[in-house]
């Protein structure tokens, strides 16, 4: 057969094929769309139910899981002694540590032997609008690892936030009565509210005004009612959207040029399902961080007032921490996230930038090696059964470049021979 003719009956079927999939996943898609969906797949036990937060444990019965990079990790079933809790931050569904079969945070996690915990928020109700930093970070943050705790039979833990989530561990180690923390991960926590990145500059813009109101006038958030300002999740969506609305448009283009992709379409789905589908914040807490972290600037001070009398003080946090910040965050920038070693008390500290934005840094297909992984190695290191001590470094060490080499990687199995697939929008969030 001639040659040319060949090659344009194989273009001829590839394309062909690649209408009919798109049909059908475009199909999907308008009316099935919850079959596209695949978060929140890894199983789990509730260990411990509150209002609204509750914890949730995760003990894979696999022997290896699926990595974005279309390799496997074989599951370690010797658990190491310290469990490790993950702290996810308000506004975002529980789904954003395991969204993806091939990009969930838990399951990577389990996978490495930790004992696998999660704190799960809940989701706010108008009745839960006064819920400040001190119910979080204090009162529900206490109770929930008392219960890991209880469950695991550890009395020392180790803690990983993202966001938000990053600051209520902060909060929670700097308590006076806080103990049996064995080490500290922080992922994109802006601390410094003058240091940068939108996050910042918008606080920093209302600062003067804000102090100029509070100073001439009787006027005060804490005399309103708070369910009177309780807003639905799409405000909370809406706002996360705006801060990229270039990008918020231009992934349904990626997703028309790459429809007859089914794994790029079910990828997309679960993210646009995820971004779509916030949680609203409680006004008591918008009120702390507008006041407290955006006027007062207080945990760049080292500090963060509960109450009266009730008080977080970072000096005090002296377990070995890890931050990391993200190269391309416009939310929170490197700078922000890095004052955090200037004012806790570790001398075993360390910060790195890696790649990926607000969210590609944490959820993207480069966070597997560039966050979890390091993290993972760090942790293993300081979650045997005897205390760790703390290596002496008068400043900690900081890595600023975002493709620093890794250290050694997991014991990985032999790549599984699948597809690569087309990477989503969240890889570069």
């Amino acid at each position: 057969m001639n040659h040319t003719l060949k090659r344009w009956m194989d273009k001829s079927s590839e394309l062909n094929e690649r209408v009919a999939a798109s049909a059908v996943n475009a199909f999907d898609w308008l009316f099935h769309k919850e079959s596209l969906v695949k978060s929140g797949k890894t199983p789990y036990t509730v260990i411990h139910t509150g209002d609204p937060m509750s914890v949730r444990y995760y003990d894979l019965a696999d022997t290896e899981i699926p990595l974005a990079d279309n390799s496997s990790l074989v599951v370690q079933k010797q658990k190491l002694a310290i469990p490790l809790v993950l702290v996810p931050p308000l506004g975002v569904t529980t789904e954003t540590f395991d969204l993806m079969p091939n990009r969930s945070l838990v399951r990577y996690m389990a996978a490495r032997g930790f004992q696998t915990y999660l704190i799960d928020w809940g989701t706010p109700e108008r009745r839960h609008a006064s819920l400040s930093m001190r119910d979080y970070a204090d009162r529900m943050m206490t109770e929930a690892l008392d219960a890991v705790r209880a469950h695991s039979g550890s009395q020392e833990v180790s803690l990983m936030g993202w966001c938000m989530g990053g600051l209520q561990v902060l909060i929670h180690a700097g308590l006076p009565d806080t103990k049996n923390i064995r080490a500290i991960v922080t992922v994109a926590s802006p601390i410094d509210m003058r240091g940068g990145g939108l996050i910042a500059g918008v606080s920093q813009i209302i600062n003067t005004p804000a102090k100029f109101i509070a100073h001439y006038t009787d006027f005060r958030l804490n005399k309103f009612n708070p369910e009177s300002f309780h807003a639905p999740g799409w405000v909370t969506a809406l706002a996360f959207k705006l801060t990229d609305p270039i990008g918020s448009v231009t992934t349904y283009w990626d997703l028309l040029m790459n429809l007859w992709d089914r794994e790029f379409v079910e990828s997309h789905s679960t993210t646009s399902d995820y971004l779509n589908n916030m949680l609203s914040y409680p006004i008591g807490m918008v009120g702390d961080m507008f006041t407290k972290v955006a006027m007062h600037n207080q945990m760049a001070k080292g500090e963060f007032v509960l109450a009266r009398g009730r008080v977080a003080q970072f000096s005090k946090i002296d377990v070995p921490l890890y931050v990391f910040a993200g190269a391309k965050d416009v939310l929170v920038a490197a700078s922000t996230a890095e004052h955090i070693l200037d004012v806790v008390g570790s001398s075993d500290k360390r910060f790195e930038v890696a790649p990926g934005g607000h969210m590609g840094v944490i959820l993207g297909s480069s966070a597997q090696g560039a966050v979890w992984e390091r993290a993972a190695n760090w942790l293993q290191a300081r979650s045997q059964a005897p205390a760790v001590k703390a290596v002496k470094k008068s400043a900690g060490t900081r890595v600023r470049t975002a493709s620093a080499k890794a250290p050694p990687p997991a014991v990985k199995a032999a790549p599984v021979p699948r597809r690569r697939r087309a990477s989503a929008a969240v890889s570069a969030a």
